[in-house]
């Protein structure tokens, strides 16, 4: 397949991908705005499609990790929507304060239990608290994947029980 037959394919399919994308986001602005996301890493990215693969398929998949990743980025971000047409919910929350004392007493908890960590748990576990993902974990430390999956495992469960024990 020739390049121009590849893109003129991700193109025609591009329009078979706008329910799957409405459906993800529940907003005709941001469906739209994953498609175009969509076709372009496509096309970026035409030199690892294979051969013999459903484009379609391909497609649709890049989508539902594009939407994938950028829901994690918003979300570690604090990002809110309001649907509400007049902003009432991001407005009351201007109006709100927090009381942030309990907050950072929780923290110094967690902090301590961290520290309590052998470095082999820790630094897996906070590698993977700062938002970087198991496979970029592995390579940083040079281990297994599935080491760094059990090793952040079992570093959530110590320090469970040992806030608990805090609690």
């Amino acid at each position: 397949m020739t390049t121009l037959q590849f893109n003129e394919q991700v193109v025609d399919f591009s329009g078979s991908l706008k329910p799957f994308a409405y459906k993800l986001t529940r907003n005709s602005d941001d469906a739209s705005d994953l498609i175009q996301e969509t076709v372009y890493k496509a096309l970026i990215n035409a030199d690892k499609f294979h051969k013999g693969t459903n484009l379609k398929a391909w497609l649709f998949t890049i989508m539902r990790n594009i939407f994938i990743n950028n829901y994690r980025r918003n979300s570690r971000h604090g990002i809110v929507s309001d649907p509400t047409e007049n902003l009432s919910l991001l407005n009351s929350i201007r109006n709100s304060t927090t009381n942030s004392g309990l907050v950072n007493i929780h923290m110094e908890e967690v902090n301590k239990a961290l520290e309590n960590l052998s470095e082999e748990f820790r630094i897996p576990f906070l590698l993977h608290y700062e938002g970087f993902k198991y496979n970029e974990i592995a390579e940083e430390l040079q281990l297994p994947l599935g080491t760094v999956k059990s090793r952040i495992f079992f570093a959530r469960k110590a320090l469970q029980k040992m806030i608990d024990r805090l609690v």
